[in-house]
This record gives C-alpha cells, structure tokens and sequence, in this order.
C-alpha cells in the first residue's frame, strides 16, 4: 500500500571529471540514492550523443527523473533529445538533474547556491548537490533557443557566448586534465593576446525589468576555496529500443544496498525533522515536475548499465523523433521539436521596432540564463532558474587588461558591476541577435562550439522541469 519510491534515470560520462566520475558515483552517489530509497538504474554514456539518442527512444513513463552525472555537456544532450521528440511537449517537462562529475559545473553551482550552500568545487559540490536531489524539490528551467546561421536550431539552458569567454573554454579543450584549473590557465593565456571583435549586438529588452544590476550588492556566501574560473550579482531571496541491461556487481560499501530479499526492507527516509517523507516530498512523474566532457567508449570490464537493488525489472526503452510545429507567424524555424520562436523574425528579415541595436568593438558578450557560469563563477547573481529572462552582458574594446582581470576576479563572489567598469555592459531581454562583423571567431552554446555567424535567440520561460532541492532551508556552512 505503500507509494514506489521514485525510480531515477543515471546517464554518467565515466571519464568525466579527469576520470573520477565513476568512481565517485560508486563511492559517493549511488549509497547515497539507495539509502534516500531512491530506485535507480545507471547507463555509462559510450560516445558523444549518446545520452541525446537515448532519451529521444526513452519510454518516459517509467522513469520519475533523468539525473546526469557529469559536465554540463551531458545535460545538454539530453534537454535537446528530449525537445527532438513527437513528444516534446510532455517530454520536456521530465524533470531533470545534474550531479556534478565534469571540468564545466555552471548549473551545479546555481544549484548548490539556490539550495543554501557556500560556494565550492569538486567532490564537496557532488556531495551538496547529491543531498539536494535526495531531499526533493523542482523548480521550472527557462531554456534559451538558439538559431544559428544555417538555420539550425538548438536548445540551451546555460548560454550563449562570444569572444573571449568562448575563446578560452574551446582554446582550454587540451587541458581538460586540470579540471576547473583549465579556465584559469585559459583567463591568463587570453589575458596575454587580448583580442576585439566587431560586432552588431541587438536585443529586445524585457519591459519592467531593471536597465542594470544594483551596483552596490555583492554575494553574500564565503568566498569559494577554489581557483579562478569565468562570470555577473547577487540573489533574491512505446516501442523498445534494444538496450542491453545488467544487474550491478559493484562493491558498493553500504548494507542499504543489499538485495530485494533482505530481510531489511530499504526504508523511506526523512532527512530531518519537520520535513515531509522523501518520497512524498521528490517531484517525480506521479505528483501533478563551460563544456561539456567527452563521451568515451566505456573501459573494459565496466558495467554497461546498473540496476539499484530495489529496482526488480529494468524498464525498457523506444524510437525516434518528429518534427517541429508549423509557427503560427512565419514559417517553421527549424526540422526540431519546440515550441516556435514567436519573438523572433527570420534570421535575415530586419528587426521589429522595440528592438535596442549597437554596433561597437566588444571583447565579450555573454548571454546568460542560470547565475552561475562556472562552479564558482557568479555571473548573474541576482538570476533565477525561472525568471523568464536571458542576463546579456558584454564587455566594449578598450577596456585595459588590468580591468578586465579585475571583472573576472570580481565574479568570484558575483561583485564586478559594482566596479563601476564603463566597459562592462549589462540588460535583461527576452530575446536578442549577434551578428559577428570580424571574419573569425568563436561562438559556443553551453560550451559546445557551433557555427560561426549569425545568430539569435529567444527564451522560453518554464520550458523544462530541474531538480533543486528545497531554497536555501540548509543554510551556508559558518
């Protein structure tokens, strides 16, 4: 008569994290999932898009949640599986989660804040945000889509970037070995040959929306015991698919982990007092809610999917996707699913009037919806996962090295608008368009690096489901 516990989808990048993604799942998540009496099963992710395929067969019903544990590439493959769907209207409301296991952990660290934590890196924000999942609690994801020159589109919920941002996480792809460090190696190399860009930026600015952040606010969690990454300001309060399934052998070290016999029934836990039962509390399907890492073949001798004990027969899996409804305005944007970019013309029509457009020489622009763009990196702090807004920032030509560094300092604790940095260029909008006028460059959408050229975008508030945990009811570490 009980409720099931929720069951949990697991896609890991076993070599995310310099390759201690799947040791740390074994270690750390798993025990921790399996006594929160979460059901689960695990599936290592083999080759790049493999996640992306695997949700767009998935047969949602089964599953409450699809959890990844790896980069923010990860997720990324499968928000856009997900939306390639017939089925994308449902599907995307399949909530989501990220248990952070990558070198890029921008979505972790708004989480990690968003739940009360102080700001922090590696294995202590795996562990802060496997906490969070096992309490329970979703928020709605705004997602951002993104048509590029070609007329493709995509789907991102991190951002959108141009310049040096973009230079230094593709140009950092080689040293992915130092983890988060790589970003500091990148700031100080791309520090040393600053570069400008030509451009025309437009944007149609969200009405009642502040021009600029307060410039007084600054973050107010401890300072991250971390190195230097990138960042902006403080917070307010069917058919199958043919996937081959194992039971786990692994040794892992918790007795919570014991078979379906065992005379120990895994209990639904409360984690502390006053707060309702877990499984009650979990926004799974039966209540009424800087790069990515490399997808490599798995090592030999390793799982190819895990069951948790308490999971007696694994779900199966279906087949492929359709295509994107005509847009009532114009016509279809793109051969993926989505909802239709009502705010946006054709990439080569001329803008609508209520549009703001400059044409200058930008060092960086940033579109951004989380706040965080790294683990420890605060761009916007004052961002919400649900504000229905894109957070543009640019940085004009001119700016001195020595001030550049000072923002991206200042970004550690989300402080550099209150710099006063003439340079530096904020605005909240609803959708916006670049058009590149420098023959080279680099852009990339949520770290993935795609066609250069024109491109534009608009958000979709309240788009997809995330995981969180509960606000803040934890509280920073003193």
């Amino acid at each position: 008569m009980l409720p099931r516990p929720p069951r949990l989808l697991l896609l890991v990048n076993p070599f995310g994290g310099r390759g201690l993604a799947w040791q740390w799942c074994k270690s750390h998540v798993l025990p921790m999932i399996a006594e929160a009496g979460l059901s689960f099963n695990l599936i290592q992710t083999e080759r790049q898009n493999h996640a992306r395929e695997l949700v767009q067969g998935l047969s949602l019903s089964e599953w409450d949640a699809i959890i990844t544990l790896s980069g923010d590439g990860l997720l990324y493959e499968v928000l856009n599986g997900l939306l390639a769907r017939p089925d994308w209207k449902e599907a995307v409301k399949k909530p989501v989660g990220i248990l952070p296991c990558g070198s890029g952990n921008a979505l972790a660290g708004a989480v990690n804040q968003h739940g009360g934590f102080a700001s922090v890196i590696g294995l202590d924000l795996l562990l802060n945000c496997s906490l969070l999942l096992c309490r329970g609690g979703s928020r709605p994801l705004d997602l951002l889509s993104v048509t590029l020159a070609s007329g493709s589109r995509c789907f991102s919920f991190l951002s959108v970037a141009w310049g040096f941002v973009s230079d230094v996480d593709i140009q950092t792809e080689r040293f992915r070995a130092l983890g988060s460090a790589r970003f500091t190696l990148g700031t100080v190399l791309g520090l040393a040959t600053l570069h400008t860009y030509r451009g025309r930026l437009s944007y149609l600015p969200a009405t009642g929306e502040p021009a600029s952040p307060k410039p007084g606010s600054t973050h107010n969690l401890p300072r991250a015991k971390s190195e230097l990454t990138l960042t902006p300001e403080p917070a307010p309060p069917a058919t199958h698919s043919p996937l081959h399934r194992s039971v786990s052998d692994l040794p892992l070290p918790l007795p919570v982990l014991a078979s379906p016999g065992s005379p120990e029934p895994l209990p639904v836990l409360s984690l502390n007092s006053g707060c309702p039962e877990l499984a009650g509390d979990w926004g799974g399907a039966e209540d009424a809610p800087l790069s990515p890492d490399p997808l490599l073949p798995s090592p030999p001798c390793s799982p190819r999917a895990v069951l948790s004990p308490i999971t007696k027969n694994p779900p199966e899996m279906p087949a492929p996707p359709g295509h994107l409804p005509p847009c009532p305005d114009g016509p279809e944007i793109a051969p993926s699913g989505g909802p239709p970019d009502h705010l946006l013309p054709p990439l080569d029509a001329p803008l609508p009037t209520g549009w703001v457009t400059m044409e200058e020489d930008f060092v960086l622009m940033l579109a951004i919806l989380p706040s965080h763009l790294g683990a420890d990196l605060v761009a916007v702090p004052h961002a919400r996962f649900d504000d229905g807004l894109v957070h543009l920032c640019w940085v004009r030509g001119g700016i001195s090295r020595a001030n550049l560094l000072r923002i991206f300092l200042a970004m550690d604790r989300g402080s550099h608008f209150g710099l006063g940095c003439p340079q530096l260029g904020y605005a909240a909008v609803r959708a916006f368009r670049l058009e590149p006028l420098t023959p080279r460059g680099v852009l990339t959408v949520d770290g993935e690096m795609v066609e250069y050229g024109p491109v534009q975008a608009q958000v979709h508030p309240g788009l997809g489901t995330l995981l969180t945990g509960p606000p803040g009811l934890l509280g920073p570490e003193p």
